[in-house]
């Protein structure tokens, strides 16, 4: 089993040669950095799985540090323990508001320091999970067992749904977002022209409706059940207090947010210069991921309508591609079926 690495950062080198060594003797693998600046490039080219950080440091502070670190979803989540002089109040608040998980004043106890680092470590082995498929309901659970501080909300419960019934509508106020048990939802957004563009295709172990949430606002797209679906509801509480418990869970979400983002910046591209061949190849892909590999070998149920809609094109130059690739023997229809026996053949499409 590999070492857990530490980082740490301290301008002092007396202090910090002796956290090393301290470190490296209780079997840690130990990254030093003498300035705050250092440290920040250190953390982003190999992330460690804690830091140590002193505050008051030339070139950037430790305040300053964890801020950039924060912004960067490899970051984000690693335990964070300030090493300071000071023990004013106000500076522990300081440091714990920016999202420090410890705070030990110098001259410190090494058995106190060993005592915070695996305690942080045993929790980021709980809390930082990551916040995708079914790992969700987990990592929720696990957030609820590891801190008895956290009042969650008990108010949940599953809901069924059959095809095509409405699970939210753009532009309601949320106040619950969703864990699908099982089933198929897509999200979709409307065109003032009354065109549909699916935004988004979720399957089991996956989450919907949590960012207008976290951004305070309405539902930017309406969510509809694909086949019968089930859905874990969790009230809006459930995931401020997940947030607001610990800076882990917060970057756990910024992670999240990141990737999101990436997501919809590369479907734009594509939406935007791929030929029609290469963005209905890339629906059916989508499809594949979705349901999985068996299903496309078997047949999905994929609707021409649906695929027009996540395409962003007709149904008729759907239709008419189609048909080419079954030409082209990359797919296999079968009525309103899709079978895809090689989804890389469509994947490494030329044109």
């Amino acid at each position: 089993m590999s070492l857990k690495k530490i980082l740490v950062i301290e301008d002092n080198p007396e202090v910090r040669e002796n956290i090393a060594e301290f470190l490296e003797l209780a079997n840690f693998e130990v990254v030093e950095a003498e300035n705050g600046k250092i440290g920040v490039d250190r953390a982003l080219a190999d992330p460690p799985d804690l830091i140590l950080c002193d505050i008051m440091m030339p070139e950037l502070d430790g305040y300053g540090v964890i801020f950039l670190l924060s912004k960067h979803k490899e970051t984000a989540a690693i335990p964070f323990i300030f090493l300071t002089a000071k023990a004013e109040k106000g500076d522990m608040r300081k440091g714990m508001n920016v999202g420090a998980d410890d705070y030990i004043t110098k001259p410190f106890d090494e058995t106190e320091l060993l005592q915070a680092i695996e305690s942080r470590l045993k929790r980021s082995e709980v809390l930082r999970q990551d916040l995708s498929k079914s790992g969700f309901e987990n990592f929720v659970e696990s957030a609820r067992e590891s801190d008895s501080l956290l009042q969650l909300s008990e108010n949940r419960s599953s809901k069924k749904y059959a095809k095509k019934d409405m699970i939210y509508l753009e532009g309601d106020q949320p106040n619950k977002f969703f864990l699908i048990e099982s089933g198929k939802v897509k999200t979709y957004r409307l065109h003032t022209d009354g065109k549909e563009l699916i935004t988004g295709i979720y399957s089991d172990g996956e989450y919907l409706g949590y960012m207008p949430i976290l951004q305070e606002d309405t539902y930017r797209d309406s969510a509809t059940a694909l086949e019968s679906t089930t859905l874990k509801v969790i009230p809006k509480e459930d995931l401020f207090a997940l947030i607001s418990s610990n800076s882990q869970v917060a970057g756990a979400f910024i992670k999240m947010l990141s990737q999101h983002a990436q997501d919809s910046e590369e479907r734009l591209l594509h939406l935007a210069y791929d030929t029609v061949r290469k963005r209905v190849a890339r629906g059916l892909l989508e499809f594949v991921e979705k349901y999985g590999m068996e299903a496309a070998k078997k047949g999905i149920p994929i609707s021409r309508e649906d695929l027009a809609k996540v395409v962003g094109t007709a149904t008729e130059t759907v239709v008419r591609t189609l048909g080419d690739f079954k030409q082209e023997e990359l797919i296999i229809v079968e009525g309103r079926n899709i079978k895809i026996p090689n989804p890389k053949k469509l994947e490494h499409l030329k044109f």
